[in-house]
């Protein structure tokens, strides 16, 4: 079986977080979902902006982000006002690369190594290197 799109190291890192929401954070399998996404962007956002940021903008620039991220209705993160649900992660991650992928192959796959005690930087790259698209 074969994922409609490439799997990103920000799929597995989404993945993984919410798999380590639900376990270590004790969070609902939605809520774990919407925490997945949100942070997935957040670090993915802030490994970027450090790559264009020349020196000495980072402080003011890290400071707005972080007053974007709000919590609405006490239950899901928002980034830029948009909030970062379990729908939205089915849509931009599970959807992306086909239901049957994900739940018969990928999050079985993440979830073993999440088990097996890995670290996220140990897993991102070697679960998904054979898994090429459609």
């Amino acid at each position: 079986m074969k994922p409609n799109r490439p799997i990103r190291r920000f799929d597995v890192f989404a993945e993984y977080q919410r798999l380590k929401a639900i376990e270590k954070d004790q969070l609902s399998a939605d809520e774990a979902k919407g925490y997945g996404i949100w942070l997935a962007k957040v670090v993915a956002a802030r490994k970027f902006r450090k790559v264009r940021q020349k020196e000495g903008e980072g402080k003011e620039k890290e400071s707005k982000n972080e007053e974007r991220e709000e919590l609405i209705d006490n239950k899901w993160h928002a980034l830029d006002g948009i909030a970062q649900t379990d729908a939205l992660f089915e849509k931009e991650i599970v959807q992306r690369m086909g239901d049957d992928f994900y739940n018969r192959v990928f999050s079985p796959a993440v979830k073993d190594a999440f088990k097996s005690g890995k670290d996220y930087t140990e897993i991102r790259d070697k679960v998904r290197e054979n898994w090429k698209p459609k």
